[in-house]
């Protein structure tokens, strides 16, 4: 009986050993996996598109740039137009930009408030 090896999504391990009917397993870093939801998951990332105001895809670790100033709630003032915010990372839902701005901290952002720099 021959089983199909599988790497590890997690560590990249070729040494991926099935575990039952739909599991997967590493014995180098543990991860546990099944590659129909993997599979799955991978072609949900791809289908998630962000644009900036100009209509510019946007890709996880871009800058951008703010093109209005945005009201802070519990900061002492906005974070203002023209800020460049470094390494953005995309998230699915209504703030579709998770970000540290400095004087902020960490924040999220709406993409049609941004364009890329």
């Amino acid at each position: 009986m021959s089983e199909e090896m599988k790497p590890c999504p997690l560590c990249k391990s070729p040494y991926g050993y099935a575990m039952g009917n739909e599991l997967y397993g590493c014995p180098e870093c543990g991860h546990e996996w099944n590659p129909a939801e993997q599979q799955a998951e991978e072609e949900q990332e791809e289908s998630l598109v962000v644009k900036d105001a100009n209509g510019n895809v946007l890709e996880d670790g871009d800058s951008v740039i703010v093109i209005k100033d945005l009201p802070v709630k519990g900061a002492s003032g906005p974070v203002k137009a023209g800020t460049k915010v470094k390494k953005i990372r995309l998230t699915d839902g209504d703030h579709n930009i998770d970000c540290k701005i400095d004087g902020f901290g960490a924040m999220g952002l709406k993409s049609e408030f941004v364009r890329k720099a």
